[in-house]
């Protein structure tokens, strides 16, 4: 088991080849250690090079519409009347602290996600 550190996207390459060759070797093996090692540098990399930006609060909270089914207009019960949400989701109108708290607690959208600036 030779390891060194991942520094180009070749070597990210080569690492998650060997990660996948290994997945699912047995654990406290040799195979075992070197899978949980290359996994926890892929995993580095991917954090430093190939990080997924947060998304934009509205559309967090119109993908979060779309996978439970409901319909824009029924958001009227957490952000108030029709205008307000359709301000909303047109960018007119920004989210106050209370919106913000219903829409994570009743759709359970990461708070983290809607405070964000946009």
């Amino acid at each position: 088991m030779k390891i060194k550190p991942i520094r180009t996207e070749k070597d990210y390459q080569k690492a998650l080849t060997r990660v996948e060759e290994l997945w699912g070797v047995a654990e406290n093996t040799a195979e075992g250690e070197e899978f949980e090692i290359l996994f926890i540098l892929v995993e580095a990399y991917e954090e430093k090079n190939h990080s997924i930006p947060p998304p934009h609060p509205i559309e967090a909270i119109k993908f979060r519409l779309d996978q439970m089914g409901i319909k824009k207009s029924d958001l009227k019960d957490y952000l108030g009347s029709r205008s307000r949400v359709s301000d909303i989701l047109n960018g007119k109108r920004k989210l106050s602290i209370s919106m913000i708290r219903k829409l994570h607690e009743k759709l359970n959208i990461p708070a983290s996600t809607l405070i964000a600036e946009y």
